[in-house]
């Protein structure tokens, strides 16, 4: 059997998923293309994989079987494709958000000789390329799926609780809180049934059943000078519910930036590695995130009156 390794990579990732669209939002492709590929691959290996239905995708028994050979696959073939320097450390970034570069640049000038090779990864394309060894170190939320589709293989410590703050609009008054409901909410992500949901977007939804709101979804432009361009531009009065890390940006050019007062909505950040022992430079890397973590007072939740707020069932310990 001659298998194609791009192939392999889509079952993997459609697997992951259990829904077409959300793992041709991942790869890149056309949901058409992805299904597709898929049969193609089935032809190939002369079985089927998988049971779909209008609703549902599951793991045939031999699907279950492929999935974990699948993953060696592509695990080997990543190696084999490029073995990392032994004095590099890969990491990723979730868009511009400060928790990884503010390590990062701590990291690069405690260890001026170790090459940082860095790239753009949200929270679950990490833990794929992390457990894929494309990854040394991984800085993301873990959520409760991630913990159940991934019980072994990888390490995870907390490393930050990032405030969430509400952005008002240029001629708001300046003050410390605004309630929640004083105005709607929008916020920066994709909507479960956008399919390019994803971890914030679960931790956003989670914050709205817990307030009894009803954000506003403005999709995932990326870039703070997106971002920056869509608010400036977005109708009514309304609070941007928005990360610390941005919140500061925001501040910067004299928007107004506020404290919720009825909840204190925390962000958890992990820092995560693979369940075998990392390099020196990795090892290094983790206990320079721990060292940036205590710093910076990272794990103690924000002071004030309003309670600390996560998804009850987060993983922060």
């Amino acid at each position: 059997m001659d298998l194609d390794l791009r192939l392999v990579r889509y079952f993997v990732v459609l697997a992951d998923e259990l829904h077409f669209g959300r793992a041709a939002a991942r790869l890149h492709i056309s949901q058409p293309a992805l299904s597709q590929q898929i049969r193609k691959l089935e032809d190939s290996v002369g079985t089927k994989l998988l049971l779909r239905d209008s609703r549902h995708v599951t793991l045939t028994p031999r699907g279950e079987r492929f999935l974990d050979d699948g993953r060696q696959l592509l695990a080997i073939a990543e190696r084999m494709r490029q073995e990392p320097a032994a004095n590099t450390v890969r990491i990723a970034h979730i868009f511009e958000l400060s928790t990884s570069r503010v390590v990062a640049d701590a990291f690069a000038a405690a260890h001026p000789t170790v090459q940082l090779v860095e790239r753009s990864m949200d929270s679950a394309r990490q833990l794929d390329a992390l457990l894929g060894d494309r990854l040394d170190v991984a800085i993301l939320r873990v959520t409760p799926r991630m913990l159940a589709d991934h019980p072994t293989g990888w390490h995870h410590r907390p490393l930050r609780l990032e405030p969430m703050s509400l952005v008002g609009r240029p001629d708001d008054p300046p003050r410390s809180t605004v309630s929640l409901g004083d105005r709607a909410l929008d916020v920066f992500a994709d909507s479960s049934g956008s399919g390019l949901y994803n971890a914030h977007g679960e931790y956003l939804s989670a914050f709205e059943r817990a307030a009894g709101l009803s954000l506003r979804w403005l999709g995932n432009p990326g870039t703070f000078n997106n971002c920056l361009s869509i608010w400036t531009r977005a109708p009514g009065p309304t609070y941007l519910f928005e990360f610390d890390s941005y919140a500061r940006r925001y501040a910067d050019l004299g928007l107004p930036v506020y404290a919720p007062a009825e909840l204190s909505p925390v962000y958890p950040w992990s820092i995560a590695w693979r369940h075998e022992q990392p390099s020196q430079p990795t090892a290094d890397f983790i206990r320079t995130a721990q060292a940036v973590a205590r710093r910076n007072g990272w794990d103690v939740p924000p002071a004030g009156g309003a309670p600390v707020w996560v998804p009850p069932d987060e993983a922060t310990g």
